[in-house]
């Protein structure tokens, strides 16, 4: 006798977990959109490179301390190097980001 009630009521609790999710999925995408974090930074390189595409480049602020712009060029470097498979023009335009925020610039841009 207490088999079927507790089947009735696993289905009763079963019907309305569902219809709980249904209707959180539904609010869920009519809420409007949100601005939201991107990762990557949209768009190609500037003709001269300015420090705040410089920072882009090797994920720092434009006003980070030596050392940690070398250990960040050090990082990008790694991941990108033309030995390991990477582009030549990407390296390239990593030292140069490394070198406008060291200040080593001599108005020469990329090798590229």
């Amino acid at each position: 006798m207490a088999t079927p009630l507790i089947m009735g009521m696993a289905i009763a609790a079963t019907a309305y977990a569902g219809r709980y999710g249904i209707q959180a999925w539904q609010a869920f995408k009519a809420r409007p959109p949100t601005a939201r974090m991107r990762k990557f930074y949209e768009g190609g390189f500037q003709t001269v490179m300015t420090r705040r595409e410089a920072a882009l480049i090797l994920g720092v602020r434009e006003s980070t301390a030596t050392d940690k712009v070398k250990e960040a060029h050090r990082r990008v470097m790694v991941a990108n190097h033309p030995d390991a498979g990477g582009s030549h023009y990407l390296a390239s335009k990593i030292n140069e980001a490394k070198d406008v925020l060291l200040g080593k610039t001599k108005g020469g841009g990329s090798a590229f």
